[in-house]
């Protein structure tokens, strides 16, 4: 047995203190002496205590004793802080749900901080920017594939800063972002325009340009998900990917962006839920059907701690991506991956433990006690618990975390305000979507559309919220009188055939944009071609923008189709005569659009904007798989309809 000093973690803030001398400069101080008191609040810490700072669940929904349901946790309450205080918590994850507008997000980071006095909380969020973002307040940026279309570090390291600005007025004081995987599989499911780039030069430049940016405001970036997620076909959400790539390559393509980022001194380092047998190919019997399986990266010993710590020289905060995701969850059950991912060597579990309500505490107890019981046994070295404490507490140390936020609350929400989504960001992040539109094929100068007073636009896009992006976007620049007024049909088409309705609406109009929105591009091809009979419901994702395309082709009507998401769909309407890619499908909803990049498009498309992208990745042809259609590098200037170069 472990003996465990009974000394309060009281007496760790006043060590804390004395540290700090209550000053802002124990922000940026690296000085030994706040390295050997970490240490000694390290020694005088129980068990307990150090076991709870290495776990970060989420309270995404709560159910309140005595309420029917769990619903989004938005305030403070005296059940959550119950768990926070008697678990030791060293952080928390929020999500949507928990952050709804700006004073609500100030009032529940405050309130939970105040649960955590003696040692202050990582709250963290996955604010990435583009298709991944949380708060349903701040500004969402373009993303990052938009980033790497625009070519300009600037951008990234605007984003970066952007970000930081808002979540740090909210109180949050943890990113996890940017990702840096290298998006080198046109069918990867779940990284897509998440990724800068399939070139590990430009994933790089950008990556730690938006690292930068972020740190400018004291935020903690995190890199993800290490050692790489962008050449996988499965998403580890639903289940467990392989790399199989030798470590030459990995070496070389995948682990090239994370070092770049570890020597510009990232700050935390998240994990993937990947295969990757060059680097461990240590086997284990799944919980979910009793087959042998391949160790993950998360829980692997000799990719964090042999690959990441000793070959890379990473001595920054490992977090685990959630532990809740079915490639972890389903093989490897609750206690014994939570046990593994920290025997591997990584320093904190996010999201160790479902618990939406005092009645599924228990899961938290159960996960908590394993963990203990592994220190206690020696399967996880107590010296190698401090080793992750006191990173923790180091890190925590370095962004100022660990000093006392006296700041009044009506003064904290004053401030997050006049920051979260204000004109100035709005106005960068509409002038980067911009930049990278990327036009791909511009036809007998198809663009920019110039229609006359009253002429017809029909707007047909996968769903409701990205018809509205559209629609308002053209009616905004009708009212700026920067094109004729025009009429507007819209119509949204998922999951449906190309009917004769819709024939008719084409019949009536005089220009045609169809937006096209895949996550995995996978038409059916006969003989080198596209078959476009087929027309079943299930296929609506290219059968039906196609279907519009021919249609308006045949009816010599002005047609343009706008790649919404991951650019790979471009190949599948070689016979367009003008395509561009805007990489963020989001829409206009709930009274703001939720990204940039559509009006973007509309902007380019109607010729208010120039479009500056060039392809940050290259994107296959689908009737000659081995061959590329657009090239790394390609975009059309829309004036002289030659490369940009």
């Amino acid at each position: 047995m472990i003996k465990r000093k009974c000394i309060p973690a009281g007496i760790a803030l006043l060590l804390i203190l004395s540290i700090l001398g209550g000053t802002a400069t124990a922000k940026k101080s690296g000085n030994e002496k706040s390295v050997s008191d970490i240490h000694k609040i390290v020694e005088n810490m129980t068990l307990d205590e150090k076991v709870g700072q290495m776990l970060m669940p989420d309270f995404r929904n709560w159910q309140k004793q005595g309420e029917g349901k769990a619903t989004g946790f938005v305030e403070m309450n005296s059940e959550v802080a119950s768990i926070i205080k008697k678990y030791h918590l060293g952080g928390v994850i929020l999500f949507a749900e928990n952050v709804v507008d700006t004073e609500q997000t100030v009032r529940l980071t405050d309130g939970l901080q105040k649960a955590s006095p003696d040692l202050p909380l990582f709250i963290t969020i996955d604010q990435e920017g583009g298709i991944v973002t949380r708060l349903q307040t701040g500004t969402n940026l373009p993303g990052n594939m938009a980033l790497g279309a625009a070519r300009n570090e600037r951008y990234a390291y605007q984003s970066g800063e952007i970000i930081g600005k808002e979540l740090s007025s909210l109180g949050i004081n943890v990113n996890f972002g940017p990702s840096v995987d290298i998006n080198n599989n046109p069918g990867n499911p779940v990284i897509g325009v998440r990724s800068f780039s399939s070139d590990p030069k430009l994933v790089s430049k950008l990556g730690i340009q938006t690292i930068k940016g972020l740190q400018s405001q004291n935020m903690i970036a995190t890199t993800k998900h290490f050692p790489g997620h962008g050449d996988t076909a499965v998403d580890s959400h639903y289940g467990l990917p392989l790399v199989s790539h030798d470590k030459e390559r990995l070496r070389s393509v995948e682990l090239v962006p994370f070092q770049r980022a570890i020597d510009a001194g990232v700050d935390m380092m998240m994990t993937a839920h990947v295969q990757f047998p060059a680097f461990d190919d240590t086997m284990y019997i799944s919980k979910k059907d009793g087959q042998e399986i391949m160790v993950p990266a998360t829980l692997s010993h000799k990719v964090i701690t042999g690959l990441l710590r000793e070959e890379m020289g990473f001595d920054g905060v490992v977090v685990t991506d959630a532990l809740n995701m079915k490639a972890i969850a389903d093989n490897f059950g609750q206690e014994e991956a939570v046990v593994l991912a920290l025997k591997s060597g990584v320093d904190i579990a996010l999201m160790p433990a479902q618990v939406n309500s005092l009645q599924m505490e228990k899961n938290l107890t159960s996960v908590f006690n394993a963990v203990k019981a592994a220190v206690e046994s020696g399967e996880i070295p107590l010296d190698q618990v401090d080793r992750s404490v006191t990173r923790i507490l180091e890190m925590k140390e370095k962004r100022g975390i660990l000093n006392s936020d006296d700041t009044p609350i009506d003064k904290k929400i004053k401030t997050a305000l006049q920051i979260v989504g204000n004109e100035k960001h709005l106005k960068k992040e509409r002038k980067m979507a911009e930049d990278a539109i990327t036009l791909l094929k511009n036809e007998d100068k198809t663009l920019p559309f110039k229609p006359k007073k009253n002429d017809k636009v029909l707007i047909l896009a996968p769903f409701d919220d990205q018809v509205e992006s559209m629609s308002r976007s053209i009616s905004e620049l009708a009212h700026k009188k920067k094109i004729k007024k025009v009429q507007i049909t819209g119509m949204s088409f998922s999951g449906k055939t190309f009917t004769n309705e819709v024939a008719e609406l084409i019949d009536e109009s005089d220009f045609v944009i169809t937006g096209s929105y895949i996550v995995k591009n996978d038409p059916a091809v006969n003989d080198g071609v596209i078959d476009d009979s087929v027309q079943d419901s299930s296929k609506w994702a290219t059968a039906f923008p196609r279907a519009v395309m021919n249609d308006a082709k045949k009816k010599e009507k002005e047609f343009v189709l706008m790649s919404l998401r991951n650019p790979y769909d471009a190949a599948n309407f070689e016979e367009a005569k003008a395509i561009l890619a805007v990489y963020g499908f989001k829409g206009y909803s709930n009274g703001r659009y939720r990204q940039p990049n559509i009006p973007a498009g509309i902007s380019a498309i109607f010729g208010n904007s120039k479009p500056k992208g060039t392809l940050p990745v290259d994107i296959p042809s689908v009737t000659k798989p081995n061959e590329s259609l657009y090239k790394f590098g390609y975009g059309l200037n829309i004036k002289s309809g030659k490369p940009i170069k």
